[in-house]
């Protein structure tokens, strides 16, 4: 698998507030390499969520351009952005967004599914992913019946199983306790090894800064290295 790299120049993205124009992003500017982990800290409402969303092309900005590998991707059409968000970019959120009708490998299969993997193939790479998350006897257990540091593992599980080469993660660790925090963080740190990925966290976490290659501040919506 082939390293990816990202950058943004010049990113500007605002939204409207009580009839107010409110200004996230100012001009903001990212290089990362590739196979680099990189943690953006910040208070909160200084854009750390929205840069996420820009990147991961969500959300479109108003001004400036987002690249990977060198590639415009606001220059693609929408059904191409959606393809690229499929097969190359996973998404872990602080709450997890599972299903809860669904069992944890049935909510790690749905990206593949909606990939048009054949049901068969998505069960046996969803399992074989839970597994590697230390979830072997949990596939069958609804949300619900999952701890809080369980749910956030198939969230990540969901996140790798199409195998994408840059993770965005926004808080993953805001609503775990300390243990399953830590877990979670040496899971991340592992996959983002082996896998040859190209990371970005977004967190208050010191733990998860401590791990990265490299620890960015946002500051008025302006990316800074972290002294």
């Amino acid at each position: 698998m082939s390293e990816a790299r990202l950058e943004a120049r010049g990113v500007v993205k605002g939204f409207p507030s009580a009839g107010v124009y409110l200004p996230v992003l100012r001009e903001a500017d990212l290089w990362i390499a590739g196979g680099e982990m990189v943690a953006i800290l910040g208070a909160s409402g200084v854009g750390k969520s929205t840069l996420l969303h820009v990147l991961g092309t969500i959300d479109v900005p108003e001004k400036g351009s987002v690249r990977i590998d060198g590639r415009e991707v606001f220059a693609l059409s929408e059904p191409e952005r959606t393809q690229l968000r499929n097969t190359t970019i996973g998404f872990i959120f602080q709450f997890h967004h599972l299903l809860p009708e669904f069992t944890a490998v049935e909510n790690v299969m749905m990206p593949l599914l909606i990939g048009r993997t054949s049901a068969p193939e998505a069960r046996e790479r969803a399992q074989r992913i839970l597994d590697a998350l230390g979830l072997s006897d949990r596939g069958h257990h609804r949300p619900a019946q999952l701890s809080g540091g369980e749910q956030q593992r198939v969230a990540v599980a969901r996140a790798l199983v199409c195998e994408p080469r840059i993770v965005l993660a926004d808080e993953p660790t805001g609503n775990l306790d300390t243990k399953s925090s830590d877990e979670l963080v040496s899971l991340l740190r592992k996959f983002h090894s082996e896998k040859g990925l190209t990371s970005v966290v977004v967190t208050h976490n010191e733990r998860i800064a401590s791990v990265c290659d490299r620890v960015l501040t946002m500051e008025d919506g302006i990316i800074k290295e972290r002294v």
